[in-house]
């Protein structure tokens, strides 16, 4: 068994090719070989998002703190919230990151496939983030 305490690993800020705003990620695992399993604590303050990407093997997100949106290609952009998980399928393009007015944290948790556990794509432009006003429990049906 192999222990990790908060702050025994350094926090890192999301790349600016793979996200837009400012982003923090922390690395909570990479379980070794041959476990495939990696998961991080990702923060995203108003306004940052993911950039378009897939999963090889799907990802499951849990909204640990804030108010964010998730979007996957073709459909509306929903909001998220403490304690509501998602699952992203192999291969669906999506994004995920905060609202304009609230920083949002969740867990992510995929596998790797040939070492990869994703596959980065185009930068959501501003004009796709701003697109519409997200799905919500109230406005859904």
């Amino acid at each position: 068994m192999q222990l990790k305490r908060p702050g025994s690993q350094p926090s890192a800020k999301g790349p600016e090719e793979y996200f837009a705003g400012n982003v923090r990620v922390d690395m909570l695992n990479i379980a070794p070989a041959p476990s495939r399993v990696s998961c991080a604590s990702v923060t995203f303050e108003p306004g940052a998002r993911s950039a378009w990407h897939t999963h090889p093997l799907g990802q499951t997100l849990i909204v640990a703190s804030g108010c964010g949106w998730t979007q996957c290609e073709g459909e509306p952009i929903i909001e998220i919230r403490v304690g509501d998980v998602i699952w992203c399928p192999p291969g669906h393009k999506h994004w995920h990151g905060a609202t304009p007015t609230t920083a949002m944290t969740h867990i992510a948790v995929q596998e790797a496939l040939d070492g990869k556990n994703v596959i980065w794509m185009e930068k959501v432009t501003d004009e796709e983030y701003f697109a519409g006003s997200p799905v919500t429990e109230k406005n859904k049906n």
